[in-house]
């Protein structure tokens, strides 16, 4: 059973750019001014599509799809002002497997958002999330 409690590290390395993640395994590089490494807030939205994807090969593997290829992109609309937080997320799903449909595509996405994605049930309650879905 997976622990109630996440904590990670974050060291400076200079400027805006840091070494981030759990202690004993490899760090994440963070790029405050997303030069030379990941952003904040793209770590965010890569934190938000990982988690539905993962709960979407689940439950499509749960509803006998046999899963060739996912693929999940993600539009974060953020703030003008600071905080610059998000205010809109996108997901477009593109789903390739024997059986896949849009309906039990459309209802593991559902699952995830409603049910299970603990990262984006942790976003503000104000945030749509949409999504479309392609089959190939």
């Amino acid at each position: 059973m997976a622990s109630n409690v996440a904590e990670i590290a974050v060291r400076w390395r200079d400027g805006l750019v840091f070494d981030a993640g759990p202690a004993g395994r490899p760090p994440v590089v963070v790029d405050g001014d997303s030069a030379v490494a990941t952003s904040p807030i793209e770590l965010l939205l890569v934190a938000a599509a990982t988690c539905s994807a993962a709960d979407v090969v689940t439950i499509l593997e749960k509803q006998r799809v046999a899963l060739r290829a996912l693929e999940v992109s993600l539009r974060g609309t953020r703030r003008e002002e600071h905080p610059r937080r998000v205010t809109a997320l996108h997901f477009v799903f593109t789903i390739a497997g024997d059986g896949a449909d849009e309906s039990k595509a459309r209802r593991a996405i559902d699952l995830s958002f409603e049910k299970y994605c603990s990262v984006v049930a942790s976003l503000a309650g104000d945030i749509p999330v949409s999504y479309d879905v392609a089959l190939r």
